[in-house]
This record gives structure tokens, C-alpha cells and sequence, in this order.
């Protein structure tokens, strides 16, 4: 049960596996994509599909039918991964059911564990199989698999690793389930994300770490952007620690400008201005004839 391109990529490996069969799967009905509002399958329909596996899309996962269904499939395991409902008693008493959340739990329950590892600076993240239960990411540890997380890594990069570790960590959990003792997660220590919404993209030059956090976190989507819509695009951090007037412009080079934070600095590469292309932050600043000591806003 899954809907993403995370889910998919379990899925691949599940079949890919001599020893496990997949007899059923369950994602998200086809939605409407892009600015043509395509009909689009989820990924991991697509991935069953091409492996000829029975497809379910229920759109209310709770309706009476669709669990009588789901509970005359047998089955050993149900393995649940990003599938975007939320699973009745009854299906979670019909077999074991086996989360895969990108966090080291309790941290980071609900829907953005990824973004949010990103945005407070951790230096480690990870995969936990979890078995489930009725409550939102807080049942029983099956096992855990971690991560380093460089300082510069972006949230594509950290969520393609972790989408292996969770594929590889499932055939783990399946083939050694029963010498698995669960261990009940400490709820003293939970924290919890919220889905990410576009407002939340909008930024200022408060604090360069945090602001790069944001971008390490956000690209490309919401993606970072001012309060007058200049959509920031490429960035590094410079340092952390100076005081500056917030926007201020420091000095600019043919590839980049150094714009000062209220604590810290941040090189800024590309911009781009509402309803206009990308470009280099150099060429935006000439065109609005800014310079050193100016105010980026």
C-alpha cells in the first residue's frame, strides 16, 4: 500500500525478490497533474502494472466494501509505505502491518519527516519499520536503519538515500519478522511535521543557517521566495556568525553576491523575478541598477 515514488521503489525490490510474491496493491485513484490537469497514475500503480499485480484505488479506504474486499485477499503481510490513507482496525487485525517512515521514530511523525530533518540541521536521519497501529506513526519499532546527512545535502538527494535504505530495509523486516521483538516507541520523545504548504516558502534575511536550511529543505518545491516575489534559486551558506543589516548587499563577483543576513551571510547565484526566467543573481542586480551597500528585497 503506497502512492509515491518512495513506495514504488519498495515495491521494485519486493518483486525483484525470489522469495516474496506481491498479490495485491493498493495506492491513491489517478489524480490530475500539472498546468493541463493530466490524468496521472501514482508511480508505484505504474510499477504494478508493468508486473501485471492487481491494482485497488479506493477512494475511501474505511468504506465497508473495500474492507471486506481487502480481507478476502491472504495474505501474510501488509507493508504500507507514504500511501495517504489512513488504515481502518480491521485491516490492521487482518495481518500485520508494516510501516516504513523516513525518520528515526519517535522524531518526526506525520507527513514531511524528510524536509524536517532538513530544516533543523540534523547531522543524521534514517528509516524505521514500524508495525502499525491505530494511532499516526507511533507503533512498535520493528527496526531502524540510519543516515549521515552532509551539511550541504539537498532534500532530493537525502530522499533518494533513504528510499534505497527503505527498499532494502523491508526484505530485512519480511524475511527475519518473527525473530523481531517490537519495542514500543517512547511517546515522551515524539515530535511531529506537518504537510508542507506553499506560504511557507516565503523567506526573509533573518538568520543565513536557517535560511539555508529552508533551501536545503524546499528545493524545488515550495521553492524560497521574498515577500515581493523574487523566487531565490541557487544559494550557499557563508557563514553564521557576523551581524548585518538583513539584505544588505556585501559585495558581488561575476558569479555570485554576497547578501548579509541579520546573523550571517548567505552567496547568492541564481534569481528569478515574478513572471520572468531564471538568471544569474549578478544580472538581476544590474537590471534594477543595485550594488554594493544596496538592499535586497
Amino acid at each position: 500500500m503506497g502512492t509515491p515514488d518512495y513506495a514504488s521503489s519498495i515495491l521494485s525490490h519486493m518483486i525483484a525478490a525470489d522469495d516474496i510474491e506481491v498479490v495485491a496493491v493498493y495506492t491513491q485513484p489517478d489524480k490530475p497533474i500539472g498546468r493541463k490537469k493530466t490524468v496521472t497514475a501514482s508511480p508505484v500503480k505504474v510499477t504494478a502494472r508493468e508486473h501485471h499485480i492487481d491494482v485497488y484505488q479506493p477512494h475511501r479506504l474505511r468504506d465497508d466494501a473495500v474492507v471486506a474486499h481487502l480481507r478476502s485477499i491472504p495474505c501474510h503481510f501488509i507493508v504500507v509505505a507514504a500511501y495517504g490513507q489512513i488504515l481502518p482496525q480491521a485491516i490492521l487485525d487482518h495481518a500485520p502491518c508494516i510501516n516504513l517512515h523516513a525518520s528515526v521514530l519517535p522524531q518526526y511523525r506525520g507527513a514531511s519527516p524528510i524536509q524536517q530533518s532538513l530544516l533543523n540541521g540534523d547531522i543524521q536521519s534514517g528509516v524505521t519499520a514500524m508495525l502499525m497501529d491505530a494511532g499516526l506513526d507511533t507503533g512498535a519499532i520493528l527496526k531502524i536503519e540510519k543516515v549521515t546527512i552532509a551539511d550541504d545535502e539537498m532534500v532530493a538527494s537525502l530522499f533518494n538515500r533513504l528510499t534505497q535504505t527503505a527498499a532494502v530495509l523491508t526484505l530485512e523486516v519480511l524475511r527475519t519478522f518473527n525473530d523481531i521483538k517490537p519495542l514500543p516507541q517512547d511517546n515522551a520523545h515524539a515530535t511531529y511535521c506537518q504537510k508542507i504548504s506553499k506560504r511557507e516558502g516565503e523567506v526573509s534575511f533573518d538568520d543565513a543557517r536557517r535560511l539555508y536550511n529552508k533551501y536545503r529543505a524546499y528545493t524545488p518545491w515550495p521553492g524560497l521566495f521574498l515577500k515581493g516575489g523574487l523566487k531565490l534559486k541557487k544559494m550557499k551558506l557563508e557563514e553564521s556568525e557576523s551581524i548585518n543589516s538583513a539584505g544588505k548587499i556585501l559585495s558581488i563577483d561575476k558569479e555570485s553576491v554576497l547578501v548579509g543576513c541579520s546573523k550571517g551571510s548567505i552567496r547568492l547565484f541564481y534569481v528569478q523575478p515574478p513572471s520572468k526566467k531564471e538568471m544569474k543573481t549578478v544580472d538581476y542586480l544590474n537590471g534594477k541598477r543595485l550594488g554594493v551597500e544596496d538592499t535586497l528585497s
